[in-house]
């Protein structure tokens, strides 16, 4: 994050021989959008000037206003590294507003910001750090993506095992170049699935950064003759995609889940926050595993969470409290996967977290033990309930919970939970192979 001024953009415009800018924006559905202006047209953007038309995109389209203005925040002022050096893009991530200069309430971006807001009045800053896996697939002759892969590579391998280790190199190089802070890197348990790790940061930042992350991974892997898919299960037989999400709040300067004198190193604001992340969890579910595939990675066996549960000891379960504490207390909330809005997936689960810390919601007992592992009997004994199991029940349980309709706003959580019910609907009506396989002949 930059502290541009106007000023600064232009004279970076001027060295930098840039000749296009990107304004880019996310849709509700967490795909990124953009429209490309030219040099001479810099300053009417820097100005809020830049109008286009909401009407043909899907989700965005407003029945009252369908021109708005794209308001560009000078802090996200980048250029791209993988293009010409003589005629350089650059972009800039933009906040969506209406023609009479409010903000357009189902911008993502003006979401999360609102939620930051509500935090800030009551002390606390999010900071939030993605873990984010993808996967690596062929393409075939015409360019297109695929589920193949020739590699047998598995959980932390090095090449030449690891067939994605110089496209992966390449991502890390181009990042940092962005100014990213890359932790680590390395190839997951699934052949051809990798994880790149990035520094949190505020939710606002580290929002812009996941959609900035996704974009640079894509990019990298086409020019190595690879498709990158962020899609949770795109492949039945083996592990899918998931996307960790580390959590901490800021209050004062210091960390507010910090108490070193708690056996698990949680304050009462950390326990709380847990407790209310617990209680809307399977409303938050609708928009932290947004796709019908995304229901395809809660099985057991296959190390994403199943079933709700929180410890300090384990590895599996819902919310793990990693070890290493002190300033870097955080939970780890385990099921998102990065088909989610970030910008929806935080603003959720902020406030979800502060919900537990307003009316003190203390979360049921930890569980330190492999939930998925226990009888169905102990998992009843102990209150343990399940993850929604596909997107038609996050939707149910989205419906039912009044606080993160609120967080969404109305016109938005409708134009979510309308979309989501086609979307399962179009699912149910398919006739899959498995079902030729099975039926066709028998039946």
């Amino acid at each position: 994050m930059h502290n541009y001024t106007r000023d600064d953009i232009l004279r970076l415009v001027e060295e930098e021989d840039v000749a296009f800018i990107r304004l880019q924006f996310t849709d509700i559905f967490g795909s990124m959008k953009n429209m490309a202006v030219t040099v001479s047209q810099l300053e009417k953007a820097l100005d809020n000037r830049c109008m286009f038309d909401v009407s043909s995109l899907d989700g965005f389209y407003d029945e009252e206003d369908s021109d708005m203005y794209l308001y560009p925040d000078l802090s996200t002022f980048e250029i791209f590294p993988w293009r010409p050096q003589q005629g350089k893009v650059a972009r800039l991530i933009c906040d969506v507003y209406r023609m009479d200069g409010t903000p357009y309430e189902i911008d993502p971006r003006y979401v999360l910001k609102r939620a930051i807001a509500r935090a800030a009045e009551m002390g606390y800053t999010l900071n939030a750090g993605p873990e984010c896996e993808f996967f690596l697939f062929h393409t075939d002759e015409d360019g297109l993506p695929t589920t193949l892969t020739h590699e047998k590579g598995g959980y932390f391998d090095v090449g030449p095992v690891d067939f994605g280790e110089n496209a992966r190199r390449d991502m890390i190089l181009t990042l940092e170049e962005m100014g990213f802070e890359i932790l680590s890197s390395h190839h997951e348990i699934a052949p051809a699935q990798h994880e790149i790790d990035f520094r949190y940061d505020e939710a606002l930042v580290t929002a812009d950064n996941l959609m900035t992350f996704k974009m640079v991974v894509k990019t990298i892997a086409k020019r190595h003759g690879l498709f990158a898919t962020f899609m949770p299960k795109p492949k039945i037989e083996t592990y899918g995609s998931g996307m960790h999400i580390n959590l901490s709040l800021e209050r004062n300067g210091k960390n507010a889940f910090r108490d070193e004198n708690d056996r698990n190193g949680l304050s009462r604001e950390g326990y709380y926050f847990i407790g209310g992340l617990m209680k809307h969890m399977k409303a938050v579910t609708c928009i932290t595993n947004p796709t019908v595939n995304s229901y395809k990675r809660f099985v057991p066996g296959y190390e994403a969470p199943v079933y709700m549960g929180w410890s300090s000891k384990t590895r599996g379960p819902l919310i793990r409290v990693p070890e290493g504490r002190g300033e870097n207390t955080r939970i780890e909330l385990r099921s998102p996967d990065a088909t989610a809005n970030p910008y929806l997936a935080l603003a959720v689960l902020l406030m979800a977290g502060l919900d537990g810390i307003k009316n003190q919601i203390m979360p049921p007992d930890s569980i330190d033990e492999n939930i998925q592992k226990m009888s169905p009997e102990r998992r009843k004994e102990l209150g343990v309930q399940e993850l929604p199991r596909t997107l038609k029940d996050a939707v149910d349980e989205l419906e039912k919970d009044d606080l993160i309709l609120d967080v969404l706003g109305r016109k938005l959580s409708d134009k979510i939970i309308k979309a989501h019910r086609k979307e399962y609907h179009d699912y149910c009506m398919q006739v899959t192979d498995w079902e030729i396989a099975n039926y066709l002949y028998r039946l």
